[in-house]
């Protein structure tokens, strides 16, 4: 299967999205099954992971009922606050759900860089390790050595870092990214998500400024443990889906067809135990 691992729906009037405001005119809409469907069959995509994009459990639930609701959304990965006193409850409620996958924190958005090294987090790892749960990891570079240490306290937790941890591109800075990448997929089994790139470069990007990044990952992680995914509809701030997916098209040249079968699908099916669904 053609999986894109990373896509979000959402309906403004909900009101949880603390993130989305009038002033992101481009986003500040509902986007819903419907609208992305379209993208996928000329992409030829079978299927979708649709993660979280408000920190509540209502979006999760919102989430599990349009999985229910359309076969091509295999897998959600949803959110709970890890800090609740009924975190573990909460966890093992939603997890009855098959189309639950995996949990994702707003790491990039607490102001704490230490946030997920906290003691009073165990619970929650622990049980999202339980349900045979996927973390994850929503960061920005600054959290990675961090990152490094959870993975050495949880090393049977599952993970999945989303959109390359966001590297400067638009800055043109690798240092610091660049090495504590390399040594998360050299001292872990955690995978990578080739995803929401383009919005961290500059407006008028171009395959060549996203290139260092995304052969550094490929040199780091191998084809084996990195996933594409479109983010869409974050994505359409500086590209449409059909720019993403030939852009990456461009980026994986040189691959074997099996590499990329697996970055574009096969991937995803292991990270999130898609294949038992």
């Amino acid at each position: 299967m053609r999986i894109d691992a990373h896509q979000h729906f959402w309906v403004v009037e909900r009101g949880d999205y603390c993130w989305l405001t009038p002033e992101l005119t481009a986003l500040y809409r509902d986007f819903l099954p419907a609208d992305l469907a379209p993208m996928l069959e000329r992409n030829g995509i079978d299927g979708t992971v649709l993660v979280q994009a408000a920190p509540t459990v209502a979006e999760t639930e919102f989430m599990l009922k349009l999985a229910a609701e359309n076969a091509f959304v295999k897998g959600v990965v949803g959110w709970v606050d890890f800090e609740a006193a009924d975190a573990r409850d909460t966890i093992m409620r939603l997890a009855q759900d098959p189309k639950l996958v995996g949990l994702r924190p707003m790491i990039h958005e607490i102001e704490d860089v230490d946030w997920m090294l906290k003691p009073a987090l165990a619970s929650a790892f622990e049980t999202l390790i339980a349900q045979d749960l996927t973390f994850d990891a929503l960061t920005f570079p600054c959290h990675l050595p961090n990152l490094i240490q959870l993975l050495q306290r949880y090393p049977d937790m599952r993970v999945v870092i989303d959109h390359g941890s966001k590297p400067d591109i638009r800055g043109q800075v690798m240092a610091g990214w660049a090495e504590d990448m390399a040594r998360l997929a050299q001292e872990t089994t955690c995978f990578c998500k080739v995803s929401g790139l383009v919005t961290e470069a500059a407006p008028d990007w171009t395959v060549a400024d996203l290139k260092p990044y995304v052969d550094h990952l490929l040199a780091s992680f191998g084809p084996e443990r990195l996933i594409w995914g479109s983010d869409w509809p974050v994505c359409t701030l500086a590209a449409t889906y059909d720019q993403w997916t030939k852009a990456t098209d461009q980026l994986f040249e040189g691959l074997h067809s099996d590499q990329i079968a697996a970055i574009r699908g096969g991937n995803a099916e292991r990270a999130y135990n898609l294949m038992d669904l």
